[in-house]
């Protein structure tokens, strides 16, 4: 088991590295797209569809799952013990289509990130100015429920209590003995 997770893990990382090598350059691609289609039907000189890198889902399973076996028969030749079983197998494959796909997770938002930085800066300057217009709309419903409140104290006729200047909590703790 521990094995397995070893190569899912180094299989994510595999994967990533597939696609990130193919969002620089596509010459293998571009080379079988040559040798297999016609001159009408090759892909255009500024396409920058590879293996992994902008390939939907099923042509990504085959193109993984051809590395793989292609792998394994060459290590089988090499190797004379049984080192590629199912589970790994199956553990290589999803792992670098897992790998791919958060590869391509991290280059499109980080083009995001990147295209809407300015749009962010002045959302979140926006956002602080109708916080500021929010905090002082609540100051001014505040100040007037207190003058509301001041003035039905005041028509009650009764006679205001002078303020004693607040103790502090230190002060307030030895009145109590406390402290």
């Amino acid at each position: 088991m521990t094995i397995e997770i070893i190569i899912f893990i180094a299989a994510i990382l595999f994967g990533a590295l597939l696609y990130w090598r193919e969002s620089n350059g596509n010459k293998l691609y571009r080379f079988f797209n040559k040798l297999m289609y016609s001159k009408e039907l090759q892909m255009k000189p500024d396409d920058k569809t590879g293996f992994f890198f902008q390939q939907k889902f099923l042509l990504r399973l085959v193109f993984v799952t051809a590395l793989f076996l292609i792998a394994i028969v060459v290590t089988r030749f090499l190797v004379p013990i049984d080192v590629a079983t199912i589970s790994l197998f199956a553990s290589m494959i999803v792992g670098t289509l897992l790998g791919t796909y958060l590869a391509a997770f991290i280059f499109k938002s980080s083009d995001v990130i990147d295209d809407k930085s300015d749009d962010l800066t002045h959302l979140v300057k926006d956002t602080i100015e109708k916080g500021k217009d929010f905090v002082e709309d609540l100051k001014a419903k505040q100040a007037e429920k207190g003058s509301v409140n001041s003035e039905t104290i005041e028509s009650k006729d009764e006679p205001k209590a002078s303020e004693e200047p607040k103790k502090s909590a230190r002060e307030r703790l030895k009145d109590k003995g406390l402290m």
